[in-house]
């Protein structure tokens, strides 16, 4: 047999082995090589008049929209986001923009959805089932109902009545401290499907608060994701329990939202 014909052999065998190999990598090394900017906002409050550090006055909201649609980003579901991440599916542009509210205040329901009405976008709603039709600054469940059958809002949890974990995990011994992650946990997911009749998988912490023992406790009650805090975009290696958002507040003006963009840039694995 020739050197030549050796050589060919050998060849045609690399080749039908790199592509086994490629056959068989698991879905996430394709979503590593993704290349996106992907950017997860979190709202509170949305009302003319600044009543707190989160309060968003409706023009700032869609100023800051607008800047970023203006750079490029298109909003998608947070789903969307959730998938590429999980190396399942990537439907995602090159610039992702997911817009999320925490707590449920009755301003998403006055304020924020006769804003988009006439231009809906999709937008996942993080909610406390305690304070729902009870606190006075809440919604009710028909407005989240109303608001969910719109196609357009995702309502997921955010803990049963927003503890502060680092506060409890103080003062509980850490049995207790085990029994009372997951009663905030199992309740509000618990109620909010028998409420809306949805799946409900995703989990925000309150006030950003989470660690490894969280993480766990939620997995076991059912939840798949969590979102932090953390002011950074997603990139394909995060932790899928602890997901970063940008806290977005009134003082959140050009400089800011400049900086979200170089964080996006300088974020490619």
């Amino acid at each position: 047999m020739s050197f030549r014909r050796c050589d060919k052999g050998r060849r045609a065998l690399t080749v039908l082995v790199i592509t086994l190999i490629l056959l068989v990598q698991p879905a996430d090394v394709y979503a590593q090589s993704s290349s996106h900017d992907v950017l997860i906002l979190v709202y509170h409050r949305f009302s003319a008049r600044e009543t707190d550090s989160t309060t968003v006055r409706p023009q700032t909201f869609l100023a800051q929209i607008s800047f970023f649609e203006e750079n490029g980003f298109r909003i998608v579901p947070l789903s969307d986001v959730l998938a590429w991440h999980a190396g399942v599916q990537d439907n995602l542009p090159p610039r992702a923009l997911a817009l999320t509210v925490d707590d449920g205040h009755r301003s998403v329901y006055e304020v924020l959805w006769p804003m988009l009405k006439a231009h809906p976008v999709p937008i996942t709603l993080f909610i406390y089932p305690s304070a729902t039709s009870n606190a006075s600054y809440a919604m009710k469940w028909d407005e989240l109902r109303t608001l969910a059958g719109t196609g357009f809002f995702d309502v997921q949890s955010h803990t049963y009545w927003h503890p502060n974990f680092k506060t409890e995990r103080k003062r509980l011994t850490p049995e207790a401290y085990s029994r009372f992650a997951h009663d905030q946990l199992h309740p509000s997911r618990q109620r909010l499907e028998s409420e809306l009749k949805h799946p409900v998988r995703l989990l925000a912490w309150p006030f950003g608060i989470y660690d490894r023992q969280l993480e766990d406790i939620a997995r076991d009650e059912g939840y798949t994701n969590g979102f932090s805090l953390d002011a950074r975009p997603v990139t394909p290696r995060e932790n899928p329990m602890a997901l970063p958002r940008y806290l977005m507040t009134q003082r959140c003006a050009t400089a800011c939202l400049r900086g979200m963009l170089r964080d996006a840039q300088n974020h490619h694995d």
